[in-house]
């Protein structure tokens, strides 16, 4: 029977990250099955989780990230290496977090230099085109850009002084959400839940059609394309930026001159920033400067917006990683990969090449089959 891979979940050291890779329920159900579990004191701070929650559900808590990073043979976590780590990668132990290295090649050449095997969150992807990993995330994305959207609008925060919903006999805000997959339908949603008018656009006319059922008109669902695009944005108070590329860098949606177009004081929020941002204009900000003004224009576009919500954001996260951080762990990752199209399909680096199809493209970078990775993979 095959040792089962220690696992570590280290401090997450990005700026305004809070979330941590694994909540005390996973350490106990790993627990469950042999996994030996190392947790980085202080990990949880930031989500609320103290390390005693850890202790008792069975994880081992230690004091530094050196520790984490080598005893453990997988790390689990939320954020992409940041530089001051990646001293520590290695091409025995897996990595398994949110890499979005369309968005980051330093970090895609620093694992392939360590040739460090890797799994992102977001590029695991069933048969039927969904992102179960990334799928919690962005519904906790979606949600936050309307509060979000609605806190800038607001005068002294430099926005128009629209109040999103309106009052009886006043005109509510008109939010644009372009994208219609989770972080745009929950968008919508929350958007309409606010008294909103909500316009939706997408390419794929059958996701703008289960939003109209669902809906029952309280969201106009529009087809995207070029003239709609403009029509709808530079009318806009809030605009939501939720296109995605699985993988791939997010297309340029709104361009510059649609930008200056645009209302003064209306309010565009970036959720597609950590795939290089759906909006010309647009450049990646922190929880703890979220915001600058472009051509009389607030921007919003910060990379790690559900590390704003880090206890909700670690426990939703951490429901659907579980299984397969599982699965890794007491499989190997091989074996794990192999048997998995959807996991195999995370696999972005591996024997210090890129795997993923999508991934190699928006690097500029050839694409290296998993099954041939997987024989020149010294740990397989």
């Amino acid at each position: 029977m095959k040792t089962p891979l220690v696992v570590g979940v280290p401090t997450e050291i990005k700026p305004d990250e809070g979330r941590v890779g694994i909540t005390p329920d996973g350490v106990r159900e790993l627990h469950a099955h042999g996994v030996t579990v190392v947790v980085q004191s202080g990990a949880g701070a930031g989500a609320s989780i103290p390390d005693d929650d850890f202790r008792h559900a069975g994880a081992e808590v230690v004091a530094t990230a050196a520790e984490i990073w080598g005893r453990a043979e997988l790390i689990v976590k939320v954020k992409e290496p940041q530089e001051s780590e990646f001293e520590f990668l290695r091409s025995d132990q897996i990595l398994f977090t949110y890499l979005h290295l369309a968005a980051y090649p330093k970090v895609a050449e620093a694992l392939l230099s360590a040739g460090t095997p890797s799994i992102a969150y977001e590029t695991v992807q069933t048969d039927d085109g969904l992102l179960p990993l990334l799928a919690p995330m962005s519904e906790v994305a979606g949600r936050m850009s309307v509060q979000v959207g609605a806190h800038f609008l607001e005068r002294h925060n430099g926005g128009r002084g629209v109040l999103l919903g309106g009052v009886p006999g006043v005109r509510p805000a008109s939010v644009v959400v372009l994208g219609a997959g989770n972080v745009g339908w929950n968008a919508a949603w929350m958007a309409a839940g606010m008294e909103a008018e909500v316009d939706v656009l997408d390419k794929n006319v059958d996701r703008l059609r289960h939003i109209d059922q669902i809906q029952m008109g309280r969201v106009t669902t529009l087809a995207s394309n070029r003239g709609m695009v403009e029509r709808v944005v530079s009318g806009a108070d809030l605009v939501i930026g939720a296109v995605l590329v699985a993988g791939g860098r997010a297309p340029v949606v709104v361009d510059e001159d649609l930008v200056r177009a645009m209302k003064p004081g209306s309010v565009i929020v970036d959720i597609a920033i950590d795939q290089g941002g759906c909006v010309a204009t647009s450049h990646e900000t922190s929880h703890h400067d979220p915001v600058f003004e472009k051509h009389g224009v607030v921007h919003y576009a910060v990379g790690n917006m559900p590390g704003a919500v880090p206890h909700t954001s670690t426990y939703a996260l951490t429901n659907v990683t579980l299984p397969h951080i599982t699965q890794i762990a007491t499989k190997g990752f091989g074996a794990a990969v192999s048997m998995d199209h959807a996991l195999g399909l995370g696999v972005n680096t591996l024997a210090g090449q890129v795997v993923n199809q999508s991934v190699a493209t928006a690097l500029g970078k050839d694409s290296l089959p998993l099954e041939r990775g997987l024989e020149q993979c010294s740990m397989i």
